[in-house]
């Protein structure tokens, strides 16, 4: 397995380059001087984002079937329900599409592709080799840790990513491997990679604890920006998911939106990455040049602001980017919004110092920016050791450890009091699949309700009588029956226990009406069996009715769940 994991790694590691590598030549093209009119250049400029999203729609349609595969949720539930087999096509699927989206200037980020591309390198290694389901997870996750270790050059950071993200609430012991696969993917990168186009930003000032208060304030900032994050994705998301979505309607309407803000806001192209080195190195007024604000990167104040807004509104073009057609993740946006917020919010600081004439010290703009990242990252991604050493590795050393600590903990547990759940989780609940540190309720997420249903369940209908209930009798090993109308829709039920005294009198006439009475609880064939084993924990009950709206579809046990429940569980174990 080790030898397997550094394999993964170094493969991972060698795509990582490769997707870095196009994006880096699909951008040097971007601004390339075609040798015209400013007016036309600046107009091919724009065009950019527009083409790159329309040309990724176009790809995927004509060559992918129609299937993108982006997003991390999609990785998730391969692990969950998919015995962590992952499509031999993300191999390669994503190498292709993202350089197209955000190398012609698509607001969106490496990590989510290049950790689909990764993980796809160890689950199909693991087929290729038969290997069981428990190995086989870990060659993926090595391959997710080495993805993002190499776009990073952070090996820590890929290693916690995996163990926060992707194995969320399954036991890790094989740390090892693990380490060993980022190690292998970052040396990679490192060997092969120009340092240019490595991720970088080596700290500027040390850390001062007279400033721990602020850290604090920029820690409850970043909460509540990182839950505006949130919100902004998940409301341009169902925008966009009102539009048609065949031909390439919804991509080009979103490509123009996304060229309209590339136009207010040039440092939406792209990844961003040159605006947050701007940003960490005092050169601030570099981020607003290039645009419509030219002349207005001499005022303090305006481009304080600006900088705020800019990090304000980079979510909303990274959900136009991906959920118009185009590819990427959340990871490096949530990096850049930290950065300018960061920024924002120390900057702001120090205005206020000096125009009410207080005699302090100022606090460092730089090392704000920094940890306004790590805030940002931690909040939006769930992942706080992720983003704790993410900045500290990008950054040469842990000198800021301490006010990474504090920001990325006051960051997360200010999210969760107000959405427990990340963008991820939810997109995994839609699908049948939650996420949780209780691995009982990750194994239960992973068995799914229909197969489980007695769909031949024995029924009774409205108005049968002492015959058709003894008949049930005869016929069914349950000790309660669903009674149904024509329609199937359920009206009651009827337990036996409660007839034995009635049939032991043969004189007695009854029917169903008699003795139906409500079900304990009803189960939809929607819901997950965490939420189906809780109803039976609440009600002490042993069977109940499963439906579809008001139709009945069948019966499940108590019993029967367990039962697979423990098969799963042996399953996962071997």
């Amino acid at each position: 397995m080790i030898v397997s994991c550094i394999l993964v790694g170094l493969t991972a590691g060698a795509a990582a380059v490769a997707m870095k590598t196009l994006v880096h030549y699909m951008y040097e093209l971007s601004h390339n001087d075609w040798g015209v009119s400013s007016l036309f250049q600046k107009i091919i400029f724009y065009a950019f984002p527009l083409l790159g999203i329309v040309l990724t729609v176009f790809v995927v349609k004509a060559f992918l079937k129609g299937q993108d595969g982006k997003g991390l949720s999609n990785i998730l539930f391969n692990v969950a329900k998919g015995g962590s087999d992952v499509p031999r096509r993300k191999m390669y699927s994503q190498l292709i599409t993202t350089p197209i989206t955000v190398g012609l200037g698509g607001s969106s980020g490496l990590e989510a592709p290049i950790a689909i591309t990764g993980a796809a390198i160890g689950s199909n290694f693991g087929n290729a080799y038969k290997l069981n389901y428990r190995d086989k997870t870990l060659l993926l996750a090595s391959g997710v840790a080495a993805g993002i270790a190499g776009v990073f050059n952070a090996p820590i950071a890929g290693v916690m990513f995996s163990i926060e993200v992707i194995l969320a609430g399954i036991a890790v012991i094989e740390f090892i491997p693990l380490i060993l696969a980022s190690v292998a993917g970052t040396l990679f990168c490192q060997i092969v990679l120009n340092q240019n186009i490595l991720f970088s930003f080596p700290q500027q000032e040390s850390f001062n604890y007279y400033n721990t208060p602020f850290y604090i304030l920029l820690g409850l900032f970043c909460g509540a920006c990182s839950l505006f994050f949130a919100g902004a994705s998940n409301i341009t998301e169902k925008l966009l998911n009102k539009l048609p979505s065949k031909g390439y309607y919804r991509a080009i309407l979103g490509g123009m939106v996304l060229v309209g803000l590339c136009i207010l806001f040039p440092s939406f192209f792209g990844e961003g990455y040159i605006s947050i080195e701007n940003l960490a190195s005092n050169k601030a007024p570099e981020t607003l040049k290039n645009g419509i604000w030219d002349s207005w990167t001499t005022n303090e104040l305006f481009i304080i602001v600006m900088i705020g807004v800019i990090g304000t509104f980079k979510s909303i073009a990274t959900s136009v980017t991906i959920f118009s057609g185009g590819n990427g993740g959340n990871f490096a946006p949530s990096l850049f919004v930290g950065a300018h917020l960061g920024f924002f919010f120390s900057s702001l600081v120090n205005y206020i110092y000096k125009y009410f004439g207080l005699d302090l010290t100022k606090i460092p703009v730089s090392n704000f920016t920094l940890v306004g990242m790590c805030g940002i990252l931690s909040g939006v991604m769930y992942a706080p050791i992720t983003a704790i050493f993410l900045i500290a590795e990008v950054t040469g050393g842990y000198g800021l450890i301490i006010p990474l600590m504090i920001v990325s903990s006051i960051s997360y547990f200010f999210v969760k009091q107000f959405k427990p759940q990340s963008l991820t989780a939810i997109k995994l609940e839609e699908k049948g699949v939650i996420l949780s540190d209780d691995a009982d309720k990750n194994i239960l997420s992973v068995l799914t309700l229909d197969k489980l249903v007695d769909k031949k369940a024995y029924c009774l209908y409205e108005g049968d009588g002492k015959k058709e209930i003894m008949l049930a009798l005869k016929r069914s090993h349950r000790n309660i029956f669903p009674v149904i109308s024509s329609d199937r829709k359920l009206k009651g039920v009827i337990i036996m226990d409660q007839l034995k005294e009635v049939m032991m009198d043969p004189t007695k006439d009854y029917n169903v009406n008699d003795f139906m009475k409500a079900p304990d609880a009803l189960i939809q064939v929607s819901e997950n069996l965490v939420d189906a084993m809780k109803k039976f924990d609440e009600t002490n009950a042993w069977s109940l009715p499963v439906l579809d709206g008001e139709i009945f579809v069948g019966m499940i046990s108590k019993s029967q769940l367990l039962n697979s429940y423990r098969k799963e569980l042996i399953k996962q174990s071997n």
